[in-house]
């Protein structure tokens, strides 16, 4: 299946190879420390008492280069702390940065669940889009993790999203080959008879890849055996095509 969730792209701000930056977890942006204002500076790295004296400065909700608040680089790198501060301050939730992601959307991103509980309970949207048309829920589900599915879910995220391809968080779920968030979005109610742009299901895409204990588990969920693409094809003929005629 065609990848085009931009996760492999050069984002906008990041460092070329070999310049000094902040250390940062998986996912989360690089940053030179001279593109960064004092104030974003003290919220990548965690310094709390900076953020304070920062703020007596500069606005809350200030962008640096790459549109980011000092809350996109807390929660990317997550400092709990710091996130907790700016959101009691009012800071402004759903800002977008050049990638048109959410400070909480970097959050699910790097895996920072207690950031995105804190996000959530603040009233953050769960589906906004990136510039991908992938939500956080569609994010939560390439790192793999339920449990911050989950709290989104709690929080109204919607489940059958489509990005830019078409593709639900399910359809991403069977093509990253994640069993257990699949079967966990099925459970919640994701639609197994969701299509993507060429009309493909969630089934035809567990087939193309051999995936038989994906293919039981959609079977199980009533995934329709006989549905056709705009080629033609049906979840069968995928298997086919694609060598696995058993």
């Amino acid at each position: 299946m065609k990848r085009i969730f931009g996760f492999g792209r050069k984002k906008k701000g990041q460092l070329p190879p070999g310049s000094a930056s902040l250390s940062c977890p998986a996912g989360a942006y690089e940053l030179r420390q001279k593109d960064l204002g004092k104030l974003h500076r003290a919220a990548a790295s965690g310094d709390l008492a900076q953020v304070r004296q920062g703020l007596k400065k500069y606005g809350i909700d200030g962008r640096d280069k790459a549109e980011r608040t000092a809350l996109h680089l807390a929660c990317a790198n997550g400092h709990v702390d710091v996130v907790m501060y700016l959101v009691e301050n009012k800071c402004k939730l759903n800002l977008l940065d050049n990638d048109n992601r959410s400070p909480l959307m970097k959050a699910v991103q790097c895996q920072q669940e207690k950031c995105v509980a804190i996000l959530l309970d603040h009233g953050a949207d769960p589906n906004l889009a990136d510039t991908d048309g992938n939500t956080a829920l569609h994010l939560a589900v390439l790192s793999g993790s339920i449990a911050v599915a989950g709290l989104l879910l709690e929080h109204s995220a919607n489940i059958d999203a489509q990005n830019k391809e078409g593709c639900t968080p399910l359809i991403l779920a069977v093509s990253e080959h994640h069993e257990e968030i699949m079967e966990f979005l099925l459970k919640k109610g994701a639609d197994v008879h969701a299509r993507d742009q060429c009309e493909r299901t969630p089934l035809m895409t567990a087939a193309s890849g051999g995936e038989l204990s994906l293919i039981k588990v959609l079977l199980r969920y009533g995934a329709d055996v006989s549905h056709k693409d705009t080629n033609g094809w049906t979840a069968e003929d995928y298997a086919v095509i694609h060598g696995y005629t058993r």
